[in-house]
């Protein structure tokens, strides 16, 4: 049975989902002649009116307002009688994702998940239902808050998000329909003035991307994180490689990414071993930075350690 792509919008009544699958259907690019089931389980004041898209007619769209809709048989149905090669999923924003992961027929795979708040209303929001807002922005790729008066204070919204995760991509819509990425920089997720700099499991791909963007900021200081280790003939005499594998937006995209290690007890590491490895930085020239500089890794403490619950890092 083939894969059916699954692209999920997130919120809150009167976040802007409806007004976005709308402009998406209105989209010719995306309107490639695939037939699309759209299922709204909330009930706002936009509505889809297929007659204005083209190829409208390869458009199918289901009202589910209700949790008795919630199901695996409701889903299967639908889709069966859509006979549709994707769908779009209008959540609920009071009901949790945990409850549509259950239902959610196995060969529906979620290729996008997207997050749309008003941002006159996310904190009060937060404020009373905060495990409901975090269950969304946990999950989201990207957040829009839309509505944004000129003057927005974008620091509250963007800590929101940042609260809960920093791979999360952050997008400003305007009541002029104009839209502005988030650029707020924000500092790294542990102490670069710490003796030893202990780098938690999910933040490695932080590390990863600062220390190859600004070798110069790590240069002398002492760092600690844990490793997926990489032997090979290929790599000098007393080395390995400490890195994981990190994704960058979807599965396709996974790769391995590491530090070059220098130890002179380099042969005891096991290839494909996890690792807690202490090392100082320094910046130096290196022919794998094609001749620039580039973080370079001096160890002085390696120790066998648990592979983390989530193996895989994200660059956001």
């Amino acid at each position: 049975m083939a894969d059916i792509p699954v692209y999920l919008f997130l919120g809150f009544l009167d976040g802007g989902k409806t007004k976005f699958i709308h402009d998406t259907l209105c989209d010719e690019r995306f309107q490639n002649g695939d037939k699309t089931l759209c299922i709204l389980f909330e009930d706002g004041d936009e509505e889809l009116d297929t007659s204005k898209y083209k190829g409208g007619k390869n458009v199918t769209v289901v009202i589910a307002d209700g949790k008795e809709n919630l199901t695996q048989k409701f889903l299967e149905d639908s889709l069966k009688k859509s006979k549709a090669e994707r769908v779009m999923i209008e959540y609920n924003g009071m009901w949790t994702l945990q409850e549509l992961a259950v239902v959610l027929p196995r060969n529906w795979q979620i290729y996008q998940i997207m997050m749309f708040a008003d941002a006159n209303s996310i904190l009060s929001y937060n404020s009373n239902m905060r495990q409901l807002v975090y269950d969304k922005l946990n999950s989201a790729e990207v957040v829009f808050f839309n509505r944004c008066k000129q003057d927005v204070d974008k620091m509250p919204l963007h800590a929101l998000v940042r609260q809960v995760s920093r791979r999360t991509s952050i997008v400003y819509e305007y009541d002029d329909g104009t839209i502005e990425n988030d650029d707020i920089v924000d500092p790294p997720p542990y102490d670069m003035n710490a003796p030893i700099i202990e780098v938690e499991d999910e933040d490695f791909g932080f590390l990863y991307l600062d220390a190859m963007d600004k070798p110069e900021n790590y240069d002398g200081k002492t760092i600690r994180f844990k490793a997926l280790t990489a032997r090979s003939p290929r790599l000098p005499k007393g080395s390995f490689v400490g890195g994981r594998f990190a994704m960058t937006c979807c599965a396709e995209d996974i790769q391995y990414v590491g530090f070059i290690c220098h130890w002179k007890q380099a042969d005891t590491v096991k290839n494909k071993g996890w690792y807690t490895v202490t090392a100082e930085v320094k910046a130096e020239k290196n022919r794998i930075f094609n001749g620039e500089t580039g973080p370079v890794l001096y160890v002085t403490e390696v120790k066998s350690a648990k592979k983390p619950q989530e193996e895989t890092v994200y660059f956001g």
